[in-house]
């Protein structure tokens, strides 16, 4: 496809329209914090600030008032981010997995996001939580069609709700959390995006809805042209989250962007986290030990999952603590998780300029 033919689709979330159809991924540890999801809604995208462990920096937090700390942190990371972009389109990414889940999709509400984009587990009850905020767009995060006729079935019986967009993950390529439950299924290509946005396109377009379920896919989209690809395959949206994390504009610290930028496609490995799950990471030395068997992890700090291996029988490690650590930029104690294509981040850039090489310096009929 040129850039010169090629139309981009409009991408409606509800009542919300970014100017242009793309979305930054949640990352969490505060990888996605308010300075980041602000600059990518000014710059006509939808803006994500991460919900999970927004407390590690916050003034409200004194060590024993985790959850607390956490929807106060959410509610003013909201507040900045909506300060640097009024008129813009700003989510937050909450993880089913959360022990306290409804805090903080209650929280994001209250404080003014426009779309809650939910994955790590299936957000089933996720109209019910939002059932006094009815302009905020909600956005599952699936990994199959199975996973999505499920949520879909599920919210239309119980809530007479649908999802307002559906972001297609594949655990191919993505960072983070996989949404897969074997290791096997990462590599499985039954769930690239070849695979499953097509069958799930169709799906919505057999049931009528496809104009009101955009379907938005997400892992190893990383040029112009990566992203055409996904739009010819029926998406109208794309998600991205790596090639953020080193923007000038990213939450993290400088340590946690030079481990980006100095990354190898062999220093990407795929563990099994403390959620129960596989996700990909950098081998950091913390990591590497994991790996081997010997891991010696800090203590839980919040019993902040629902289903955590550490909790339960000290397998695994904090993974909270974990993801400060690499907040931080502590490259010998921290998890950080990455998609696949991590090294082909070689600088730090800004949000616009991967606006500009998205959207043709953003001069484009859209």
């Amino acid at each position: 496809m040129s850039r010169e033919t090629t139309r981009l689709p409009h991408l409606r979330l509800g009542k919300h329209t970014p100017r242009y159809p793309l979305i930054q991924g949640g990352m969490g540890v505060k990888i996605s914090g308010p300075r980041l999801a602000g600059a990518v809604a000014r710059a006509g995208g939808v803006g994500t600030i991460a919900s999970v462990g927004l407390a590690c920096d916050s003034p409200h937090y004194n060590g024993r008032n985790y959850f607390e700390a956490n929807v106060l942190a959410l509610k003013e990371a909201l507040a900045e981010a909506r300060a640097t972009a009024p008129e813009g389109v700003i989510a937050v990414n909450c993880m089913a997995a959360l022990t306290d889940y409804d805090d903080h999709v209650r929280a994001a509400c209250e404080g003014g996001a426009d779309v809650i984009i939910s994955g790590a587990g299936l957000p089933l009850r996720l109209p019910e939580l939002t059932q006094d905020f009815p302009d905020v767009a909600l956005v599952p995060i699936v990994s199959s069609l199975k996973a999505a006729q499920l949520i879909i079935r599920r919210w239309q019986k119980s809530y007479d709700r649908r999802p307002d967009g559906i972001v297609v993950e594949t655990p191919l390529h993505a960072g983070g959390h996989l949404g897969v439950t074997r290791a096997e299924q990462v590599t499985d290509p039954a769930f690239s995006l070849e695979a499953i946005v097509p069958e799930i396109v169709a799906y919505l377009s057999q049931e009528g809805w496809e104009e009101t379920i955009p379907v938005i896919s997400a892992g190893g989209i990383w040029t112009r042209e990566d992203m055409e690809a996904q739009f010819a395959l029926g998406a109208r949206g794309v998600q991205l989250g790596t090639i953020f994390a080193c923007t000038e504009e990213c939450d993290a610290s400088p340590r946690f962007k030079q481990a980006y930028i100095d990354a190898k496609a062999e220093d990407v490995v795929i563990i099994k986290s403390p959620v129960g799950i596989p996700g990909r990471a950098l081998k950091t030395p913390f990591i590497a030990r994991y790996l081997e068997g010997d891991v010696k992890s800090s203590p839980c700090i919040a019993n902040c999952l629902a289903h955590c291996s550490y909790r339960k029988d000290r397998q695994s490690f904090c993974i909270a603590q974990a993801l400060i650590d690499a907040f931080k930029g502590d490259w010998e104690r921290g998890l950080y998780f990455c998609g696949d294509n991590v090294a082909r981040c070689d600088r730090i850039r800004t949000v616009d300029d991967i606006f500009d090489d998205f959207f043709k310096n953003r001069k484009e009929n859209l």
